[in-house]
């Protein structure tokens, strides 16, 4: 079952296959820490493209079906709103009063009605590095809260219920896992770590997802290194 529907408002259009770029580093590795303090201008450059998603997902159709340039609000649609920050990403309720100042979202999946993959991207620029790592580590405390745990997710048209397991924490890097309830092991690796003044945060989503997640969020840092 798609999360897309779940997650973000999804865009139609014309099928694309696009061929996927193997992704350095796939699987994790150490996260570059030699990122110079970005700008807005470089958001769009942090973020992976079609072909290396495909690379990591193991996939060859997936596009980007959805994009963003502001915080989504789905604070009516889950059953912990304290949880808010980890079952969804770029959420106007979560980000709220930690001093952001742009965000780049995308979604990306194969454009047809029953996906086999999903994943959305986000970077998210602060005034300085201090202030990305205060929410990064406001973060580390939501999501151990919050794990090990079953959320409700109720957006109107599509209700759900998610088994949240417990994060791996780190100094640099979150990781956590979600199944959807009776949906034939789909499930989503949520990720999320910082360099410099910027944020990232990856959903990776699939009916054997691994380490996918953490992956896409080790080559935006790597990307946004070579801004």
């Amino acid at each position: 079952m798609c999360l897309a529907a779940v997650l973000a408002v999804v865009l139609s259009g014309c099928v694309t296959t696009i061929t996927g770029t193997a992704v350095r580093g796939l699987g994790g590795g150490p996260v570059p820490t030699d990122i110079p303090l970005l700008t807005e201008s470089d958001l769009d450059q942090v973020l992976l493209s079609a072909g290396e998603v495909n690379g990591v997902m193991d996939a060859t159709g997936m596009r980007v079906t959805a994009s963003s340039e502001d915080m989504s609000d789905n604070s009516d649609a889950v059953s912990h709103l304290e949880c808010l920050g980890a079952i969804y990403g770029a959420e106007k309720f979560v980000y709220g009063g930690s001093g952001w100042t742009a965000v780049r979202d995308e979604v990306l999946q194969e454009p047809v009605g029953d996906n086999d993959h999903w994943v959305e991207q986000i970077a998210v620029l602060y005034p300085s590095e201090q202030e990305a790592r205060d929410f990064f580590e406001t973060s580390k405390a939501t999501w151990r809260r919050c794990g090990n745990s079953t959320i409700d997710i109720d957006n109107g048209d599509i209700t759900s219920s998610w088994d949240i397991d417990t994060p791996a924490v780190g100094d640099t890097m979150l990781t956590q896992t979600s199944t959807q309830f009776r949906a034939g092991g789909w499930g989503c690796q949520h990720a999320m770590t910082t360099g410099s003044n910027l944020v990232v945060e990856a959903w990776a989503c699939s009916d054997r997802i691994g380490d996918e997640g953490r992956s896409i969020v080790s080559e935006m840092l790597r990307n946004a290194a070579r801004s």
